[in-house]
């Protein structure tokens, strides 16, 4: 597998802000304590976009890859060679390490969490496990409403802007879901939810070609995958946040020796 670093907004500020407060809400109050604690009571939704936030300091430039994994085709992770500068998967893991660490500090473990917080959210951005060849849909130029953008750029932003929603009312006016539906996001592993959003990765790349015109049809057809990937997100945000404040984890212990 060979990667480029390259620049995205990931889910924008509105779409990560969602997948935070929708987490919070699904979040007890043990790990909302502890979580607070390192926060110093700053909402997940507020430290949600700290990952990109960062991104103007080249200090933090060696974090850039750890925003998205890219595939060929219908490779699965590690059949071809790992980024040597991490990757999607690689930054959840060092997140997650360095918040459950005996040794580090509460700044370092604060840091993580901010950036595990944000890693979930891109892992449910499609293009963020999206090609190699064409950096995560970032080099297909198409047309939003006549003006110019590129795959990745609808995905991630456009649509939500259009949508002229903030991240508190896309959070409140989300599907209500029943437990069994909540269940079955909630099933899985990180590796799982990953080889899940490369599908509808592909899928999303068939649906377009190049230079193509976007605008309310694609909308109509589109908004609302948006909207089930942002409650995933945040569903599933709030699963490893549980699982990551637990003295012993078996979920996460799995995906640790993984990846």
């Amino acid at each position: 597998m060979s990667f480029t670093v390259y620049s995205s907004p990931d889910w924008g500020k509105t779409g990560h802000r969602t997948v935070g407060e929708i987490a919070s809400h699904y979040l007890p109050k043990k790990t909302l304590k502890k979580i607070n604690t390192l926060l110093e009571n700053t909402s997940v939704a507020a430290v949600s976009v700290f990952a990109d936030d960062i991104k103007s300091d080249d200090k933090y430039n060696q974090y850039y890859s750890w925003h998205y994994v890219n595939f060929s085709g219908n490779k699965k992770y590690k059949e071809e060679a790992i980024n040597p500068e991490g990757d999607i998967l690689q930054g959840i893991k060092t997140c997650i390490l360095n918040i459950r660490s005996k040794t580090t500090t509460k700044e370092e473990k604060a840091f993580a969490l901010k950036m595990l917080i944000h890693f979930m959210g891109d892992l449910h951005m499609p293009l963020h496990v999206g090609n190699t060849a064409d950096k995560g849909g970032n080099s297909i130029p198409v047309k939003w409403f006549g003006q110019n953008s590129n795959l990745h750029r609808v995905w991630d932003s456009d649509m939500i802007d259009d949508y002229q929603m903030s991240y508190s009312e896309l959070a409140d006016n989300n599907i209500e879901l029943a437990d069994a539906q909540i269940k079955e996001m909630e099933n899985g592993t990180l590796l799982d939810w990953v080889y899940e959003s490369r599908q509808l990765a592909l899928s999303v790349y068939d649906g377009v070609q190049t230079e193509e015109k976007l605008g309310y049809e694609y909308m109509y057809h589109n908004f609302p995958i948006v909207q089930k990937q942002l409650q995933k997100g945040g569903i599933r945000l709030a699963i490893v946040l549980k699982e990551v404040f637990k003295s012993k984890s078996k979920w996460l212990d799995a995906f640790l020796s993984n990846v």
